[in-house]
């Protein structure tokens, strides 16, 4: 296991690499993983690194002590309350959930606590999420005073508007079964069993077609942005690039041919 230094000594983000599957480790357990400026930065040190890593074929973030991500640092917040300063954190924090959608592996959240504020963001920007049954979400900041816009963000690309503007207009937790009833997280186990289940969607991913799953996540989110005929145009372009790869030609073959793939590019 590797750490993203700091000059506090103590690593802000740690990863860990097992067979084509990186584990990045949010590690600030006594401020329950709060997102400092230092660790905005050491997460997208990372993850910038991670996403131009050929042999990282899914990622997983996850979170030391009993919160998977409290969202901002209020405390640090207050030291510098100035809008340029301001600005500037929300900014860098957009940038780090921006990259979790455009980097090309898919990203597992794996949350076994609380995810608040721009930590239930954090889950809706990755593009699975794992939840213990233990685990609650919440888009909190109107408790004191600030509506969580930016965590609004990922949420309401999540679930439907109308539970959106509930969370956020209330600061009101839910649990993990009605996250997965709304659409936040994609499966909940218990709380023992959450390691395993993010290794089995993990592996399923990582059997596939790096180069299909590469292509299907860049085109899935380009097209939710689009009118449906251009979406249609746009994916229709897109699966006839995919045809040409080595991968499809291969992955074809197989299967007419009754054999398991084996898979060639990325």
């Amino acid at each position: 296991m590797s750490a993203i230094p700091q000059a506090c000594e103590e690593p802000l983000v740690l990863r860990s690499d097992a067979a084509g599957v990186t584990t990045l480790t949010l590690n600030r357990p006594q401020q329950f993983n709060a997102l400092s400026q230092a660790m905005l930065t050491a997460l997208q040190t990372v993850l910038d690194e991670v996403a131009g890593d050929g042999s990282v074929r899914v990622v997983v973030v996850a979170s030391a002590g009993k919160a998977f991500c409290a969202g901002h640092d209020l405390k640090e917040m207050r030291t510098n309350p100035r809008k340029e300063t301001m600005q500037a954190l929300f900014r860098q924090c957009s940038k780090v959930m921006t990259t979790l959608v455009e980097m090309p592996q898919p990203v597992i959240a794996r949350v076994h606590g609380i995810a608040t504020a721009a930590g239930c963001q954090l889950v809706a920007m990755c593009d699975l999420a794992v939840a213990a049954d233990v685990a609650r979400f919440a888009v909190s900041g109107i408790n004191v005073g600030l509506f969580c816009s930016t965590p609004g963000v990922g949420l309401s690309r999540n679930v439907s508007r109308k539970q959106a503007m509930e969370m956020l207009l209330t600061g009101d937790f839910i649990d993990a079964p009605t996250a997965l009833a709304r659409g936040l997280v994609n499966r909940v186990v218990p709380a023992g069993e959450l390691d395993s289940e993010v290794a089995r969607l993990a592996g399923c991913i990582c059997a596939k077609s790096a180069a299909a799953v590469a292509m299907g996540k860049r085109m899935f989110y380009r097209q939710l942005e689009m009118g449906l005929d251009a979406a249609y145009q746009y994916a229709g372009e897109v699966m006839a690039c995919n045809m040409m790869t080595e991968d499809a030609e291969e992955g074809i073959d197989a299967f007419i041919e009754k054999r398991p793939p084996h898979w060639k590019g990325r």
